[in-house]
């Protein structure tokens, strides 16, 4: 039971990471990217979208955490 223990934190540690915000992020791009593919978009425009929705999700997370260290 030790081992499942020790092999589920470490899953949580290294999907979560840091911010667990971040990892809502993620995997909710990449549900947006299979309802668009699964619904008959190509798979480049679903692929493009997904990437966006990253990297918003990135910019915005860096966004607000610059403001937090700044005080603002």
């Amino acid at each position: 039971m030790r081992i499942v223990r020790g092999v589920g934190r470490f899953l949580f540690d290294f999907v979560v990471g840091d911010d667990w915000r971040i990892a809502v992020g993620v995997v909710a791009a990449l549900a947006i990217g299979w309802v668009l593919i699964a619904g008959g978009v190509s798979v480049a425009v679903g692929v493009i979208v997904t990437s966006l929705v990253i990297g918003a999700g990135f910019a915005v997370t860096t966004l607000r955490e610059g403001r937090k260290h700044r005080g603002g």
